[in-house]
């Protein structure tokens, strides 16, 4: 039914009799690598398939967040390699700037020491020996997790090759104008002692102050409200809208900026929102990136009031306070003045903080290097509309526009020692030269280098080509770029995702870097509320992977991924799929015991049952299914679309329906047995991408074959047995209706009950023995008396429950529940019936009543058939 060229015949060996994750995962793994099933080779003419891993950070260790990206690539990857690409999936680290610095910096401080009395080279050389002892964990646990990643490729951002990758393209963006150097606002952090990126500020509400300050005197004055009273020593204007009739009479003059001998102009722009406050606001152009832009359009002067550690530097009673300090003392002096207002504490607001110290970040005016992003983005943007680059799921394309289509310039210089140094060289008469990296920097005198490093995001923007060679054309680049998909989550869309287009259409002459970009959503706990360390609801993955075993783990996370949905995740849930991985196991395990063989060709449809014609036939529709789903990126989809087949489909109701043919022997077993087999190895070849390690042993025990992981993946013979299908149909429908009849009466799964099936002249006849198994009906015997009579699927089953239940009390319980039903039902109709209740009700509150009468009805006929039933008295 299914190709599949790297089976083998050979004997099958027992197996264990229970799966034991923690003995099997590790040994399997190391026998992947070593037997190199992972690694990429340029010169294959096998069509490429390219991912590349989101760089992990090489101070970082995997958290459930990275579990559940790496399980879905490395489902991606595994299945085409399977169906025979040329499969990369490229990993590497972050050098991660700010992180590793603050690391070291944090272990010299235990020695009491710091970076500044190492010295630069110094300081720079403790990193890398922090790297080659500690750094990189990460790796280790996705190898944990079964990671299939081409290893002898691994790569980091600041190896050789990689740092010439960045030299070049610094080089051929400030040569094309892209990259310049200004003062500008930005992002600081008083703690770190470096600009950084938006994506390093974490917002949270704190609890501040609302202060209103009247400026100037009588009818010239105005009051404006601040949460930050220490930056109006740099006011350098008041703020209002031009239309706005209240402060006409006030534009164009100057008044007095109190606590300080300065007069600051009143000037009209249309930033100012009239509706908000007074209508009038403070404008400190170094100190908030919104009044920089004023103050541009104005041409105000820049007043910086504080240093880098955020200590005030104006001239008067406040200078060498810390911020927060003259903030208290600013406000007590203003009061003193009768200038303050109002006040309003506590006052909850949104205020940045340095996402690695949680230091309160400053907006500071800065000498800066910065990338002009017009261009870069709007090729970016232009890709997606062309439909070179698709997003996943579409409806994330319009908050990739809404970001590409607004950037603002980038930041890429950050005031640190680890990390890209800026290959920019000043001279002693203001020479500034740009260095490639094939070039000599120039020497002498009075020249020397740029301290600043480059922004981690302006190498891991590289990565999709830097990793393969760029900016030599190397084999690997010809094959592997652009890559097949980018599968990352929807919160760094705007800053990775965005530098990677802007620098691969730049770089590699307009060709973007990936088709297409899957995103998908955050891992949430199972109440759907954000993993946090401060809400005490942080989980460890490895921790559940030593409980439950790796594929565990990555099934529950797989069968959660929505594409752009957040993934809600519980203990419960990794439970639950470690009982499905223990079933796979163990059913796998009693087929193999009982005749299950990849031995020989699949026997013509003309030798095989019903229920085997079934099974292949939904086995196919599965194949047909996964194979969709997981071209749409519907991870949830395949993994419950796999789950029912394996549990349902196969193991409750094939082998079951089966196990008479089994236990009979001769020619029906042979077949049957040989089918099973077929089932069993597209099953777990379906599976494996997203439960390796089961799989594998599995399979490879199975087949005899050398590895699932290069097998054929399997594919859609066409085969479908509609009648088959409607035939097993009609038999689940008998044996549930009598497991629920049983239930409802009380008896026990185990006890046997005799019976009389009529199923002459149905398509349920051949298949009386597997039906009389399943539901434990014995043959009728001598005495038989037939108390319970059910008609179902044109069969009739008549049951014998004499001395099995108590019929009086079970005639008394099913009264008491009939007279429940008819009381619902009276209800449910006389609202029904009531025209004023339906002119104004809902829609939604009548549609529920509806569903309330029509479940009414099928109880009460339910419960008058039970009664029916019921031994008379």
């Amino acid at each position: 039914m299914t190709e599949n060229t790297q089976q083998q015949t050979a004997p099958i060996t027992e197996l264990p009799t229970q799966y034991a994750p923690a003995e099997v995962e590790g040994p399997l793994y190391q026998r992947w690598v070593e037997r190199g099933y992972f690694e990429a080779d340029a010169k294959s003419e096998k069509p490429p398939y390219t991912v590349v891993i989101p760089p992990p950070n090489v101070t970082g260790s995997l958290h459930l967040g990275h579990a559940f990206e790496h399980t879905l690539i490395d489902a991606l990857t595994r299945r085409k390699r399977m169906q025979g690409f040329e499969t990369l999936w490229q990993p590497g680290m972050d050098h991660a700037g700010i992180a590793t610095q603050n690391v070291v910096e944090r272990e010299l401080a235990k020695e009491g020491k710091s970076r500044h009395d190492l010295g630069r080279e110094a300081f720079v050389e403790r990193v890398w020996q922090w790297k080659a002892e500690s750094g990189g964990q990460i790796s280790g646990q996705m190898k944990r997790l079964g990671d299939g990643v081409a290893w002898s490729r691994e790569r980091f951002t600041m190896d050789e090759g990689l740092s010439q990758a960045v030299q070049t393209i610094f080089k051929k963006l400030y040569d094309d104008e892209l990259i310049y150097r200004a003062e500008r606002i930005i992002n600081w952090c008083p703690r770190c002692l470096t600009a950084i990126s938006d994506i390093e500020v974490e917002y949270q509400d704190d609890d501040g102050e609302l202060v209103s300050i009247r400026y100037g005197e009588g009818d010239d004055s105005l009051v404006v409200a601040t949460t930050r009273a220490e930056t109006m020593l740099g006011d350098t204007a008041v703020a209002v809208h031009p239309d706005d009739e209240r402060y006409k009479h006030l534009v164009g003059k100057q008044i007095k900026l109190p606590l300080t001998d300065r007069t600051i102009p009143v000037v009209a722009d249309t930033h100012v929102d009239p509706e908000f406050g007074t209508g009038a606001v403070k404008v400190t152009p170094a100190h908030d990136p919104n009044d920089f832009e004023i103050g541009q359009r104005h041409n105000l002067p820049n007043l910086a009031v504080m240093d880098e550690r955020a200590i005030i530097t104006a001239h008067g009673p406040f200078q060498g306070l810390d911020r927060l300090e003259a903030r208290s003392a600013i406000v007590a002096a203003l009061r003193a003045e009768g200038r303050i207002v109002a006040e309003k504490r506590p006052y909850t607001h949104s205020v940045g903080h340095c996402s690695r110290c949680k230091t309160t970040i400053e907006p500071r005016l800065s000498m800066q290097w910065w990338v002009k992003v017009g261009p870069l983005a709007q090729a970016a943007g232009d890709a997606v509309r062309d439909g070179k680059v698709k997003i996943h799921p579409q409806e994330m394309e319009k908050r990739y526009f809404d970001w590409v289509d607004n950037l603002h310039d980038w930041c890429i210089s950050r005031q640190l020692w680890w990390g890209h140094r800026i290959p920019v060289w000043y001279g002693p008469n203001g020479e500034v030269v740009c260095v490639g990296p094939d070039e000599q920097p120039p020497t002498g005198e009075g020249w020397h280098q740029d301290t600043d490093v480059l922004d981690t995001w302006f190498s891991s923007g590289l990565w999709p080509f830097s990793t393969l060679g760029w900016p030599e054309r190397t084999e690997s680049l010809e094959k592997f770029y652009p890559n097949s998909v980018l599968v990352t989550g929807y919160d760094i869309l705007f800053f990775w995702v965005a530098r990677m287009m802007m620098f691969g259409l730049y770089a590699m002459d307009g060709t973007p870097p990936f088709h297409t970009i899957a995103l998908h959503g955050m891992v949430r706990d199972q109440n759907g509320k954000k993993m946090s360390k401060s809400f005490g609801n942080v989980v460890n993955p490895l921790d559940w992977m030593d409980t439950y075993g790796s594929d565990a783990v990555r099934f529950t996370l797989a069968r959660g991924a929505n594409p752009g949905v957040d993934v809600p995740i519980g203990e419960d849930w990794v439970q639950a799929s470690s009982k499905f991985a223990n079933k796979i196991w163990n059913a796998t395990r009693f087929a193999l015991m009982n005749g299950a063989t990849v031995e020989g060709p699949l026997p013509d449809a003309s030798e095989m049952s019903a229920t085997d014609r079934w099974i292949l036939s939904r086995l196919n529709k599965t194949v047909a299914d996964v194979d969709a789903f997981y071209d749409d990126y519907q991870f949830s989809k395949l993994s419950d679309a796999l789950y029912h087949f394996a549990w349902d489909e196969v193991f409750d109701w094939y082998v079951e329906l089966s196990k008479t043919t089994f236990f009979a022997g001769g020619e029906g077993a042979r077949v049957s047995g040989r089918v099973l087999g077929e089932v069993l190895d597209v099953m777990l070849r379906l599976l494996h991408p997203v439960v390796p390690f089961v799989t594998e042993t599995l399979w490879t025990t199975l087949t005899g074959g050398e590895s699932v992981v290069i097998a054929d993946w399997p594919k859609d013979s066409g085969f479908r047995d509609a009648a088959a299908e409607q035939e097993i149909a009609l038999v689940q429908r008998v044996i549930t209706e009598v497991r629920r009849f049983r239930k409802e009466q009380g008896l026990q799964d185990a006890q046997k009950v005799p019976a009389r099936l009529t199923l002459d002249g149905t398509a349920l006849a051949a298949h009386e023995a597997a039906i009389r198994q399943i539901l434990r009906l014995q043959p009728e015997g001598e005495g038989f008396s037939a108390t319970a009579s059910l008609p179902v699927a044109g069969a009739t089953v008549a049951l014998d429950l004499s001395g099995t239940i108590d019929v009086e009390a079970e005639r008394k319980r099913l009264a008491k529940d009939l007279a429940a039903a008819e009381k619902e039902k009276a209800q449910a109709n006389g609202k029904l019936g009531n025209e004023a209740f339906l002119a104004k009700a809902p829609d939604n509150v009548v549609d529920k009543i509806r569903g309330r009468l029509a479940k009414a009805d099928e109880d009460i006929a339910r419960i008058r058939t039970q009664l029916a039933t019921l031994p008379q008295a």
